[in-house]
Order: C-alpha cells, then structure tokens, then sequence
C-alpha cells in the first residue's frame, strides 16, 4: 500500500504578502479597527496563518465577559470564525472569487476563563473549493472546524463554519 501525501497549495505572492499583513500584530490591528471594530477591542489575534492552519487567540478580560464570569458566547464565536475566515480570505486572495459564510454550528463544552485559542487544521479544504470555483465557475461549500482550548489545554468549545465560494463574473 502506497501513502500519497497531499501537497500543500503554494501561495501567490499576493498571499504571501496577505500573510505578512495579517501575521503583523501592528497591521493586524489596524486592519480589525478599521474593518471589524468589535474584534479589535476585544483583543482578537492571529497567531498563524496558512494553507494548512489558521491559530486564533482571544483572552478572557472585563469587556469580553458575561454574566457568568467567562467569555461571552458571541466574543467565541468571532474568535472562531476568525480562525476559519482568514484562511477563506487567503484562499481567494488575489483572485477574482467571493467568499461568504453561510452556516455555522457550534458546541460549548466548558466555560472560557481564560485565553482561548482556536485551531483550525482544515484549511487546505477551503483553499480546494476556492480553486474548484475559480475552474468551473460554480458555487462550491467547504465546511471546516476548528476547536477553543483554554490555556490549561481544556478544550471549551467546537465551530463548523461553512464558506462559499463563487468566481465573480467579469
């Protein structure tokens, strides 16, 4: 038995410098004051970003809390979508191809009192729809997850987000 290993699709120099942009905590920022204000005050980062992994932290601080003493449900879900929307964005970066989200599920398993890191490990999914959309010309899905781990490794939530893909027309 033969183990074919998948390639990891190389990125554009448009990417590359995509990935330069939003993996500078400095552009970075600027770029949540000014196109997702609520994510820069809550301190929203992106630790790593490619067409493997995407890695977001959000911490557990005074703004960011409920009623119970831990994150808000809606600060999670903006920090897990931000680890599966980076990736959607780089897949189509410097392409002519939207992307949107159009579902999302989520578990909440323990409450977050700390930091909280997503992982999505799936995002060599959304690079292959965003190519099969840029080659036919169809609206294609991807759904992808990702998982929230408090800094003590407890794991507090699970996301599936799924992302269209559809070639602009020209």
């Amino acid at each position: 038995m033969t183990i074919v290993e998948e390639k990891a699709p190389v990125l554009s120099p448009a990417q590359q410098k995509f990935v330069k942009r939003i993996t500078n905590p400095f552009l970075f920022n600027l770029f949540l004051l000014i196109k997702l204000p609520m994510g820069f005050l809550s301190g929203m980062k992106i630790k790593q970003a490619d067409t493997q992994t995407c890695v977001t932290t959000v911490p557990y601080r005074w703004l960011n809390q409920n009623p119970f003493r831990s994150t808000y449900f809606a600060v999670l879900s903006m920090a897990a979508e931000l680890s599966t929307g980076m990736a959607a964005l780089l897949a189509v970066e410097g392409t002519s191809v939207a992307v949107i989200i159009v579902n999302m599920e989520a578990e909440f398993i323990k409450m977050a009192k700390n930091t909280t890191t997503f992982t999505c490990l799936e995002c060599q999914k959304l690079f292959e729809a965003a190519a099969h959309a840029r080659a036919t010309g169809e609206a294609v899905t991807a759904t992808v997850e990702t998982t929230g781990v408090s800094q003590d490794g407890v794991t507090v939530a699970k996301f599936k987000f799924t992302w269209s893909f559809k070639a602009r027309k020209k």
